[in-house]
């Protein structure tokens, strides 16, 4: 399988003061291709610093961290932009809309950054915005869509640019229940589609329902890693599936 993100041995520290603050302190992450990646910890684990590491925001202190086999380390903030903007989708907990574009317009933006032209960011943003139900909204601006509206523009924003990979910081915190299982039955679903999904989350039962491996921090270390219940039962399904192959050829 097919490793798009690696972070070996990684460190980021940052001087407040006298004090070194030690946020991730010697961490190793793989993210294969298709995964879903639960990434867990309460508030202070280390978890928003990790995903920023991740995703390619932040570079470490010390260590590696490849991106589709290229090391971000070695690469100057406008090559890391390009391949970032490329290969990565960003949810973001508070939904980070344009506030003055339309829900269309925001979803165009990513791609204006990567040299599409209008015509092709047009078509894009209006197929993307009927992939999340929300062809009807695409001339409302942020404050005239609900909560949950202006999440899956969000999303739909995420998919501009084909990524391989999709990282959703808190994707449901803002949302009450109802909403927030909407939101993660389209993670789900670009899963099952072969995107990869990076879930950064506080929320155990969210990561054990929907993540097929949880990294669990704290103190700014990888304190365990986890398969879900759903990722065994996926490859019980398979070894079953094997077994009657063979029972077959007898």
């Amino acid at each position: 399988m097919k490793s798009l993100i690696d972070l070996k041995s990684v460190f980021k520290y940052y001087r407040m003061g006298d004090s070194i603050v030690k946020a991730v302190d010697g961490i190793d992450i793989k993210i294969n291709e298709g995964d879903f990646v639960a990434i867990m910890g309460p508030s202070g684990s280390g978890k928003s610093t990790t995903m920023n590491l991740v995703g390619s925001l932040d570079l470490a202190t010390k260590g590696d961290i490849y991106l589709d086999g290229k090391n971000i380390e070695h690469l100057n903030e406008s090559s890391l932009a390009q391949i970032r903007g490329k290969k990565i989708g960003f949810i973001f907990q508070q939904f980070n809309l344009i506030p003055n574009l339309t829900a269309k317009e925001n979803v165009m933006l990513p791609m204006l950054f990567q040299g599409v032209d209008e015509f092709d960011r047009e078509i894009k943003a209006e197929e993307l915005l009927k992939l999340v139900k929300l062809e009807d909204r695409k001339d409302h601006y942020p404050s005239q869509l609900s909560g949950g509206q202006q999440q899956r523009v969000a999303i739909a924003r995420a998919l501009a640019n084909n990524p391989d990979v999709i990282l959703a910081d808190e994707p449901t915190g803002n949302l009450d229940t109802a909403t927030g299982e909407l939101v993660m039955s389209f993670l789900e679903e670009l899963n099952k589609k072969g995107k990869t999904i990076i879930m950064v989350t506080h929320d155990p039962n969210l990561a054990k329902e929907h993540a097929k491996t949880i990294y669990w921090m704290k103190d700014g270390k990888v304190s365990k890693v986890t398969s879900s219940k759903k990722s065994i039962k996926k490859n019980k399904t398979k070894s079953m599936s094997k077994k009657g192959d063979r029972n077959d050829k007898r």
